[in-house]
């Protein structure tokens, strides 16, 4: 069971006001919302690791805080609520973003609680929510990697029925990008034809421009010139979702 009511803020809320003021905005807001225990974890539970994520990782991706829910309540197995650091909630998709430092993640936490933490993001999945968690470290260090990643995720569910075969086909592209990294091995067009439902040449079609981006390497047949698979090149991922 989840919990919870969002405020959205468009681009538009941090582009001349910034960052901290946008943020600000967005905290006072669920603020607002909120009584209790919900409004006292808010209170204590968003600080420096959560904040930092939302300026260094979500705000330079996203540009607005819509749909996000920070320190959001949900409900374990045994009906015991606990609090995700963030939810981003729109239409169907329900994306729950944990900030995990070492310490308290880690070398701090004894083998029940360990437990309990994988058994509860096994449970979040059971009731349809995407779990992702990044490191305090990557966040604070590599935010360009967080912001990579988080990309790809979103990506898969910001497709629209009326949109441009341009962006249709870009759509495609990052789900053969994932296909080469799920099969790990060298890509058949019959892969992408099993995958996606499409026919053999729109598959060839596919591959090929992915070919002319250099973000994958065709694979011919010894002593002949027909391409037989093609593999993924080094850092393709990160190239195709900037």
């Amino acid at each position: 069971m989840v919990v919870g009511t969002g405020a959205g803020f468009g681009a538009g809320a941090g582009t001349g006001a910034g960052f901290e003021a946008a943020h600000g905005q967005f905290i006072q807001a669920h603020l607002e919302k909120r009584k209790g225990e919900r409004r006292g974890r808010l209170e204590r539970g968003h600080r420096e690791a959560e904040k930092l994520f939302c300026k260094n990782v979500w705000w330079p991706l996203r540009g607005s805080f819509e749909g996000l829910h920070p320190e959001y309540e949900v409900f374990d197995w045994r009906g015991m609520s606990f609090f995700c650091d963030f939810a981003w909630i729109t239409g169907q998709v329900k994306l729950v973003i944990e900030i995990k430092g070492f310490g308290p993640h880690v070398r701090d936490m004894d083998r029940k609680k360990y437990s309990n933490e994988l058994n509860r993001e096994t449970f979040l999945t059971a009731m349809g929510h995407i779990v992702i968690s990044f490191s305090y470290d990557d966040v604070a260090d590599r935010p360009e990697l967080c912001r990579t990643l988080l990309r790809m995720v979103l990506s898969r569910f910001q497709t629209e029925a009326g949109e441009a075969e341009g962006k249709r086909a870009s759509i495609t592209e990052k789900e053969i990008v994932r296909l080469a990294h799920t099969l790990a091995r060298a890509v058949r067009p019959i892969d992408v034809v099993r995958h996606l439902g499409v026919n053999q040449r729109s598959a060839v079609k596919y591959l090929n421009s992915l070919c002319e981006r250099g973000l994958f390497s065709p694979i011919r047949a010894s002593g002949s010139d027909r391409i037989m698979k093609y593999e993924l090149r080094e850092n393709s991922a990160e190239k195709l979702w900037r």
